[in-house]
């Protein structure tokens, strides 16, 4: 592909603004070297900042890129994990922010340690910056770096260093004030880029008579395509189980992600407050709805046009390749810069959070200065990053890197999901019954997969989470003993109402709208 001159210029302003604002609001966030203020923005983020920033960390190249390759392979049935994912932030706005917030907790680490204790603090912490490096960081540089490479034919190499050089410039300046603050601009060019891809792909469809004529085409020529419920016999099943997708373990995957997840649940947490918080999730469960339009449908428009490309993943480079003209490049090639170096930022910021907060002030430097907290961050950041880089082009040889994401955080969203719902609502829980949970996290769906080598991916979490979740009931209830030793959870009476009519009410339009979608795709 070929920039034009109004492409290059396009593509630099959107750097420049970044660039400016981080800037700007880095040296104002520098005067005040605090750890409130670097990892949680002093608490200052109102509701159109934390949704905007949910959505830059969550939607990256693993949906621009992973996504639409999904939609290559399966069509609308990969649309259920965003379309629930507005369902679940309303379910984490209502039964986790306020127990997170009104406690003060500002890492999950520290929720654990609140709740249980302080080695199954450590071990999660530990465990979660090894997800975060080596599976969330290299996804996400390896398919960004993929797509400049199809585009561009930028060397594989290059194009992660670029992509991780770009990133640390967001994170390591400001923390979660420059993100947030750049994520604003980065969601207004991820989806306005988006809605143009998928504009000119449906309008290839339609040979030039309109996008909503494509639209039709594609209902008329690929129906099953259009499916959410896939058949037993659709080799795409393993993924996505027929309506045991809906129904089944990608809830635990989206109460894990969006509750138990630092890097998006850092966005609330560095709200104003509980209100502006749950406004924020409401908000980002509107934009949910609107992502399979900028994802899948690009993916299923490159399928009836028979692209001629090697594995699924190559379906939306394929289309910036053949059907963007001239002057439309920069714009749509920003939003994807946009999308995939806000979720980098993201999830170094929250990465570094967890490491300077709950390992390297407790286990390494217990006297560290809150200057001195704010630069091993930013030093973490570093060299987190280099790591992820180095290992990122590994991933080359794997046909669909969404699935790949999916089904390695599928290892261990079961037993961290249940820790943290039987720890929230079951005050009888057990720091012994959670200490078990964590060692047999990773045992029990390996186990389950070594039994049964078929089961989808999505059945051995809901089997996963419930094995752990009873072994948790049946230690807590035989180990009584230990119940005086544990930590006494109470939850303050009255903590989960809401009478908020904005939340209330834009929950209930995302409930409405998702059921008439169903209704349409089903």
């Amino acid at each position: 592909m070929r920039f034009s001159f109004a492409d290059i210029i396009v593509f630099l302003l959107y750097c420049a603004i970044v660039i400016v604002v981080g800037t700007v609001v880095s040296r104002r966030v520098n005067k005040k070297k605090d750890t409130a203020n670097y990892f949680f923005a002093s608490n200052t983020l109102p509701w159109y900042l934390v949704g905007s920033s949910i959505i830059a960390a969550n939607i990256s190249a693993e949906q621009f890129i992973g996504m639409s390759g999904s939609g290559f392979a399966m069509g609308m049935a990969i649309a259920t994990y965003e379309w629930l994912a507005a369902i679940m932030l309303i379910m984490v706005a209502i039964w986790f922010l306020p127990v997170f917030i009104r406690m003060k907790i500002n890492t999950m680490p520290q929720f654990l340690e609140m709740r249980y204790n302080k080695l199954i603090k450590t071990v999660l912490a530990v465990f979660w910056l090894f997800l975060f490096v080596f599976v969330n960081l290299t996804a996400i540089l390896y398919l960004g770096a993929l797509s400049l490479r199809t585009i561009f034919g930028i060397d594989l190499k290059y194009a992660i260093a670029g992509l991780a050089i770009f990133s640390l410039f967001l994170t390591v300046g400001g923390g979660l004030k420059t993100i947030a603050n750049t994520d604003v601009i980065q969601v207004v060019f991820l989806v306005l880029g988006g809605l143009t891809t998928t504009w000119l792909a449906l309008n290839a469809v339609s040979d030039g008579t309109g996008a909503l004529k494509g639209f039709s085409i594609l209902l008329k020529e690929v129906p099953e395509k259009f499916h959410m419920i896939l058949p037993v016999s659709d080799p795409n099943y393993k993924y996505m189980p027929g309506i045991r997708s809906v129904l089944g373990g990608i809830w635990i995957a989206g109460i894990y992600y969006f509750g138990a997840n630092q890097y998006i649940i850092q966005k609330a947490l560095g709200s104003k407050n509980l209100r502006e918080a749950q406004r924020g999730m409401v908000f980002a469960g509107y934009l949910k709805l609107l992502i399979p339009v900028l994802v899948v449908i690009p993916g299923i428009a490159a399928f009836y046009l028979k692209a001629d490309i090697v594995k699924p993943d190559e379906a939306y480079p394929w289309l910036l390749n053949r059907f963007v003209p001239s002057g439309i490049k920069g714009f749509v090639f920003a939003a994807l810069i946009a999308a995939i170096v806000s979720s980098l930022a993201a999830i170094i910021n929250s990465a570094s959070t967890i490491f300077s907060i709950d390992l390297y002030k407790v286990y390494f430097n217990k006297t560290a200065t809150e200057e001195r907290l704010v630069k091993t961050g930013r030093i973490s950041s570093i060299i987190m990053m280099i790591f992820a880089s180095l290992i990122a082009s590994m991933l080359s040889g794997i046909e669909q890197v969404f699935q790949f994401i999916q089904e390695y955080t599928g290892l261990i969203s079961p037993g961290i999901t249940a820790m943290f719902v039987l720890g929230i609502f079951w005050k009888r829980t057990t720091s012994m019954a959670a200490w078990i949970a964590v060692l047999i996290t990773l045992p029990v769906p390996i186990i389950l997969k070594g039994i049964f080598p078929s089961m989808p991916f999505l059945d051995n979490m809901a089997l996963s989470f419930f094995i752990i979740c009873l072994q948790m009931v049946v230690t807590s209830l035989i180990w009584k003993e230990r119940q005086d030793k544990d930590v006494k959870w109470e939850l303050p009476r009255g903590i989960f109402r809401n009478s908020d009519p904005v939340f209330i009410w834009g929950a209930l339009g995302i409930v409405i709208i998702l059921s008439l979608l169903y209704m349409f795709f089903w």
